[in-house]
């Protein structure tokens, strides 16, 4: 099904038509093999990059494509119905710029052309083994060593880990609590900084996660990013906007589900005709599109109120939370739909399935969602 969007500007309906192109084109005919081989798609990257979408909402001033996040999420959306892989790994990598944008030193922004272009793959180095959700409990540690920081822990759960040409780390140099965090940036391939073996992953196998060990890893003083003690502040800030990328992952997931399990009622016959012709498929479908439909409208709220300027941290909770489990219901109910082919890897929906599941994880687990939005009322 065509989604019927509202888009900004001719330029935002070329862009979403480059992007359906692409990912019909190029993403959908490789998703599949790629996730059953758990190989990193970096070529498949690189030429999303060099097609000018790695750094669609940075203003062209800095090597974006100056796109307002409304435009961006809906890309998003497109890739991840065709391979959410992919829309997962744009995702990080806008989330893991943002540090250097939003916060850098002059010095530091002349690398953004650089980690906007394309070329460049970014990760984002929050979450350790003992804190995932208390990230203000992070426990990796930079200390001073003449005019260099010397930085020793475990980080885990790090998408592009041993991929990613940037790392951004957030670790202690303080004191405990929230005030003693800082974000310093570190390049691939610095002595110190060892990437381990990916995680073995209910889904999205062909990015999975895997922990960086940081051995005594020096970082001239310089790749301090904002302030010493300006990481935690640093890090929920892109949080926020990153909650809004992962519901448009979900939402695209979500999609592609409905559009696979409304395409199979129509054309499988039970008792002598379609399936879809029954009120328990029919209504099923009908509750997955209208739920997917509600999930879009969130998330593209959220994303206005960003691109005015105003406060949206609770609405992209709000977005992240309904977006990520309506795809783990409407997935589970296009299973069903497809009954026992839908059990089976012949078609797409029980990798559908599996990878919902991560969504509802991923920047925040959906309880930290809930957690936020109460405090706000």
């Amino acid at each position: 099904m065509t989604v019927d969007r509202i888009l900004p500007t001719e330029e935002a309906h070329d862009l979403l038509d480059l992007t359906h192109d692409l990912a019909t084109r190029e993403l959908a005919p490789k998703a599949a093999d790629f996730e059953a081989r758990g190989e990193f798609p970096r070529e498949v990257l690189r030429t999303l990059g060099r097609s000018g979408l790695l750094g669609l909402p940075y203003p062209e001033s800095d090597g974006g494509a100056g796109q307002p996040y409304e435009v961006y999420l809906q890309v998003l959306e497109v890739l991840a119905g065709s391979w959410l892989a992919i829309a997962e790994a744009v995702s990080v990598h806008t989330l893991s710029c943002y540090p250097v944008y939003a916060h850098g030193s002059e010095q530091q922004r002349k690398m953004l052309p650089d980690l906007l272009g394309g070329e460049l793959l970014g990760a984002y180095c929050l979450s350790e083994p003992q804190g995932g959700s208390d990230a203000a409990a992070l426990t990796t540690r930079a200390v001073p060593d003449g005019d260099d920081w010397l930085v020793t822990g475990v980080k885990a759960w790090i998408t592009h880990a041993g991929q990613a040409d940037f790392y951004n780390i957030f670790c202690r140099t303080g004191g405990p609590g929230a005030t003693g965090i800082s974000c310093l940036l570190a390049d691939a391939g610095t002595p110190g900084l060892h990437p381990q073996k990916p995680e073995r992953t209910m889904g999205l196998r062909s990015s999975a996660p895997a922990q960086v060990v940081l051995e005594e890893l020096r970082l001239p003083a310089d790749r301090l990013v904002g302030a010493a003690g300006s990481g935690f502040r640093i890090a929920m800030e892109a949080l926020d906007a990153g909650r809004l990328g992962i519901a448009a992952c979900a939402v695209g997931l979500a999609q592609a589900a409905v559009d696979y399990a409304a395409a199979y009622a129509r054309e499988r016959t039970q008792f002598g005709k379609p399936i879809a012709a029954f009120q328990g498929i029919g209504f099923m479908l009908a509750d997955m599109a209208t739920q997917v439909s509600a999930a879009r409208a969130l998330m593209l709220a959220a994303a206005r109120l960003k691109d005015a300027g105003r406060p949206f941290s609770v609405e992209a909770a709000k977005a992240k939370l309904f977006a990520t489990d309506v795809a783990m219901k409407v997935t589970t109910d296009a299973v069903q739909v497809l009954g026992g082919y839908g059990y089976v890897a012949d078609h797409p929906a029980e990798r559908w399935f599996r990878e919902a599941k991560v969504l509802q994880i991923v920047e925040g687990t959906n309880q930290i969602q809930r957690l936020v939005i109460s405090r706000s009322l």
